[in-house]
């Protein structure tokens, strides 16, 4: 990795604050997702209250990083707000096995009712944040997520709960400019690495939000992204440009780095690869001298982890 300073890939700040909880951008999200999953349970109407009340207990069967108690906290206070809940875990938070997570008191229609929402969520969420902390475990600070979400925010979320990089939270968060973009931009203009000069030259950086990401397919491509941004760079003096090295295999990775350095290039970019990333092969990876690894396995095709509520 180059330098110490944390890649622009980090936006879980815009999500979620270790003392303050979930940000409106996030509960923006719980709602629509929350109304959806329940809207086709066929739940159309908040529960309301009742006399016959019960208890219920959250336990885990398997061991990981629980995420989503903020959306059952949120779900609950719209949805059913007589049903009460006692976390003795929170999002973010170990568990194993046999953990008792929450305990929920309320009427029994509701809970009932709630029952495989509540595990759906907490299970999917996990199952993510349990995943991204296992990828990030062998590559700290270098593992992030790709737009390839199914639960969209939540997932990134999760994904920050486990340690990982959110990367950009949707496509106005951050500006990513892939092959095909530059082929539109400019029809008359041949060659890739051509067309990425062009629009380095002329990108208004003030409509770039959180960072400017160029997808490159050959090392000279990336070569000539980093001179371009790096001569615009001295002279307005702007943050680093994000080359992603798209389906490089980590022995070219190293290779473009290498050359960068060589260059005097390096310090102008971050690097991050994307494409056949896989877990046993991450050792490798974390050693081609790059600051990024995105990857939708770790949000895509996870394991949820295995939940139960016991009514007591």
């Amino acid at each position: 990795m180059a330098g110490k300073k944390k890649p622009p890939h980090d936006r879980g700040r815009e999500l979620w604050d270790a003392s303050t909880g979930p940000t409106r951008i996030l509960i923006s999200s719980f709602d629509r997702w929350v109304s959806a999953m329940l809207a086709d349970d066929g739940i159309e109407f908040p529960f309301m209250g009742s006399e016959n009340q019960i208890e219920a207990k959250i336990i885990a069967r398997g061991n990981g990083t629980l995420a989503g108690c903020a959306v059952i906290d949120h779900m609950l206070q719209i949805w059913a707000g007589g049903i009460s809940i006692s976390w003795s875990h929170g999002d973010g938070r170990t568990v194993v096995s046999g953990d008792e997570i929450a305990i929920l008191t309320g009427a029994k229609d509701a809970l009932l009712a709630l029952e495989r929402p509540i595990l759906n969520i907490l299970g999917q969420l996990s199952g993510i944040s349990t995943e991204a902390r296992l990828w990030s475990a062998k590559a700290p600070g270098q593992i992030a997520c790709t737009r390839k979400t199914i639960w969209g925010l939540l997932d990134k979320w999760a994904v920050h709960l486990g340690g990982g990089l959110t990367h950009r939270l949707s496509k106005t968060d951050a500006m990513m400019v892939k092959e095909n973009d530059l082929a539109t931009m400019y029809p008359d203009i041949e060659g890739n690495g051509a067309r990425i000069v062009k629009f380095i030259g002329s990108v208004n950086v003030d409509e770039i939000g959180a960072f400017l990401e160029i997808e490159v397919r050959e090392e000279k491509e990336a070569i000539m992204a980093a001179f371009a941004w790096s001569e615009r760079r001295i002279i307005d003096d702007l943050n680093r440009l994000v080359i992603m090295l798209d389906n490089f295999n980590p022995e070219r990775c190293k290779n473009t780095a290498d050359e960068l350095i060589e260059m005097g290039l390096r310090e102008h970019v971050w690097l991050e690869a994307s494409g056949g990333i896989v877990l046993n092969d991450l050792e490798d990876w974390r050693k081609c001298g790059l600051d990024v690894l995105s990857t939708s396995n770790i949000n895509r095709g996870t394991t949820p982890l295995d939940l139960s509520m016991l009514i007591d």
